[in-house]
């Protein structure tokens, strides 16, 4: 298991009592010390240019040198302040934010802005919160508020009239690249007729292949196998290789079961999928706000 970066932030300051040393060298060294699996030491970022495991060692020295134990000695190099090894010698068991906030110097960088005339009290973050660094409280923030816009697009849906979900599956093919124009795709999407298929799409713009598409739109019943089976056997008296069930409900697990063992690839799409995708392409949401996360350009300051 990952630890978290105030679990680190002991390990970080020991790192810097021999002298000056490497934030690159400490964290290889850390993750021996933690016996980090490969996959733990190759943990990406949701950015995908960082590891979890080296951010948090970063962020954990942060904290040290805000607290005035550590102290920078030039790119990526770091040193131990006095301050910092009387620290140590008071062999402490674990520094964390807590143990932190007894330094002035920590205490100034953690104090909110506060409104002029005003003398409100810092709010206490939750336990969980505080294992986060920042910029991963920032990323559990936004997770939550998907997950709720998630299953608020979701009750939509089923609340609107059948025919939204046509039209909803044919902008999200389009915006994920399939069919063509818009025009296009509502042009293909249910000119099948029935005999088991809601519809078929391009895969490409150039209409070389096909992809045929089935959609239920259910609230709460789960897609069990006989409608996997069924559409397969739609897929086969259309000649088709490959199909897209979707849904705003789920898929029971012998459905998925089902799917996995036909000889034909059919893709299953269920109601957090759904939105998942609705969100990554922008469909039915639109930006509200944007957050940018930024870091200190090290190559600026040596110039």
């Amino acid at each position: 298991m990952i630890p978290d970066f105030q679990t680190l932030m002991l390990p970080v300051l020991q790192s810097g009592a021999s002298g000056e040393v490497r934030i690159g060298d400490v964290v290889q060294r850390l993750a021996i010390d933690f016996a980090l699996t490969d996959e733990e030491r190759s943990t990406l970022l949701p950015s995908g240019r960082h590891t979890t495991f080296a951010n948090r060692v970063h962020w954990a020295k942060s904290y040290l040198t805000k607290a005035g134990l550590l102290e920078a000695t030039g790119r990526g190099r770091f040193q131990i302040t006095e301050e910092g090894r009387r620290t140590l010698v008071t062999s402490p068991k674990r520094i964390d934010i807590k143990f932190l906030e007894k330094y002035p110097a920590f205490r100034s960088f953690r104090e909110p802005e506060r409104e002029e005339g005003t003398d409100n009290d810092r709010p206490e973050l939750s336990v969980a919160a505080v294992k986060l660094t920042p910029d991963e409280a920032m990323r559990a923030a936004q997770r939550q508020l998907e997950t709720e816009l998630g299953r608020e697009i979701l009750d939509k849906i089923i609340a609107a009239p059948p025919m939204f979900f046509e039209k909803l599956v044919i902008k999200l093919l389009t915006a994920m690249g399939y069919g063509g124009s818009t025009a296009n795709a509502a042009r293909a999407l249910g000119k099948s007729g029935d005999g088991g298929v809601d519809g078929v799409i391009d895969q490409d713009p150039l209409g070389l292949d096909r992809i045929y598409v089935q959609a239920k739109r259910y609230s709460e019943i789960a897609i069990g196998p006989g409608m996997i089976r069924d559409f397969f056997g739609a897929l086969d008296t259309f000649k088709a290789a490959k199909g897209l069930f979707m849904t705003t409900s789920s898929f029971s697990i012998s459905a998925k079961e089902t799917a996995k063992g036909l000889s034909k690839r059919i893709v299953l799409i269920d109601g957090s999928e759904l939105t998942r995708l609705m969100l990554q392409f922008g469909v039915g949401c639109r930006i509200e706000d944007t957050l940018y996360i930024k870091k200190v350009d090290e190559e600026f300051f040596e110039e």
